[in-house]
């Protein structure tokens, strides 16, 4: 029996003597050991290759709707700077993102989601190395030391306030390659647990801007199995049901949308069908200028918005439960997700019809 069994039994053990939720008399263990998580290996254990992570203090993603999952998720949105050139720019972009984390723990939050490119979403055009057109960008126009900088006091305080955050940033590569687009997780200790890079990019930002991911990435918190999604991402279906095979409860989707359009709208109506059609919470992020068409929110596996920002162009934050024993998500979690597992697995091989004439003929009645 491995050490992180042993303990997952005690905390369950600790659940059924007291009355607590599997939460609460996790975080007994946490209070014991000073503060600690409490795992056979690490923190957070991540995956970035596909490959299920560990779960911390619960049994992490197994979308079987057994109850005993729940976390406090906050999902922002912001003002974006999009000249990286912008020094004081990008000093405000780390303080609206201080300022909003702060916000996400008073409410109880233990995880906040930015929008792709929170701390900046470099403009096309002012990176084009081709005057008056969109060309290849031209990345010695970033100020990335300051970049750094923000991103460290951003982990800082993740650490002080013991939240996990989930926020995009260009990741700087080693010349001559282009960066990546991308979303950092930063842990509750403070630390660079993991990054997502954007898989499938838009044609101009794969012809002219970053180089794509090649991952996925998988982390757990507090039993609960989360992965990362970017950009335009959400147009692909097939990486949400991804995700569904390794286990995951919520999708962290961030964004900076088609622009204040109509179009930015079928974002979140995508995200409602991908969260209702695969039984999963989805957390969306987008930018402030968006908030009018389509507030930043936590959609339930049902494709209902549980919290929503305001309509409104302000940087604001809203904090949702993801809460697998929820009367209104039971039907999704309990029934329906391991319903479709079973139905992809194999299920209907044995009611086959193997030879009748009448289920080969399809031109008559």
């Amino acid at each position: 029996m491995t050490a992180n069994k042993r303990f997952k039994q005690r905390v369950r053990a600790r659940s059924a003597k007291t009355g607590e939720s599997y939460t609460a008399a996790l975080r007994h263990f946490r209070t014991a050991s000073g503060g600690a998580e409490v795992s056979e290996q690490r923190t957070g254990a991540i995956s970035r290759t596909g490959t299920v992570g560990a779960s911390v203090g619960g049994d992490g993603g197994s979308g079987n709707g057994a109850g005993g999952k729940r976390i406090r998720v906050a999902v922002a949105q912001t003002t974006l700077v999009d000249d990286p050139r912008d020094v004081a720019g990008l000093r405000a972009a780390g303080e609206q993102v201080r300022g909003l984390m702060r916000e996400a723990a008073g409410a109880g939050a233990r995880l906040v989601l930015f929008p792709e490119g929170a701390m900046c979403a470099p403009n096309k055009r002012l990176m084009s190395s081709v005057p008056d057109e969109v060309g290849p960008s031209d990345w010695s126009r970033f100020e990335w030391d300051v970049l750094q900088e923000e991103l460290t006091a951003v982990a800082r305080l993740a650490g002080e306030l013991r939240l996990w955050t989930v926020l995009g940033a260009v990741h700087q590569l080693t010349a001559p390659n282009r960066p990546h687009n991308s979303l950092y997780v930063i842990s509750d200790r403070g630390e660079v647990a993991s990054r997502y890079d954007e898989r499938l990019l838009s044609k101009t930002k794969v012809t002219y801007v970053y180089a794509p991911g090649a991952t996925t990435v998988t982390f757990d918190v507090d039993g609960v199995r989360f992965g990362c999604l970017l950009g335009m991402e959400v147009h692909y279906p097939e990486l949400f049901a991804a995700y569904e095979q390794q286990g995951v409860d919520c999708v962290l989707f961030g964004t900076t949308g088609a622009g204040p359009t109509e179009q930015s709208k079928s974002f979140a109506t995508e995200a409602r069908g991908l969260a209702a059609a695969n039984s999963m919470w989805v957390a969306f992020a987008a930018p402030a200028s968006l908030g009018p068409i389509t507030p930043s929110g936590l959609l339930g596996p049902d494709g209902t918005w549980l919290a929503r920002c305001a309509a409104s162009t302000d940087p604001a934050v809203v904090v949702g439960d993801l809460d697998d024993g929820a009367a209104e998500v039971e039907i999704a979690v309990r029934y329906a997700r391991p319903w479709r597992r079973e139905a992809r697995g194999g299920l209907y091989e044995e009611h086959r019809v193997v030879a009748d004439p009448r289920s080969e003929a399809r031109s008559g009645f």
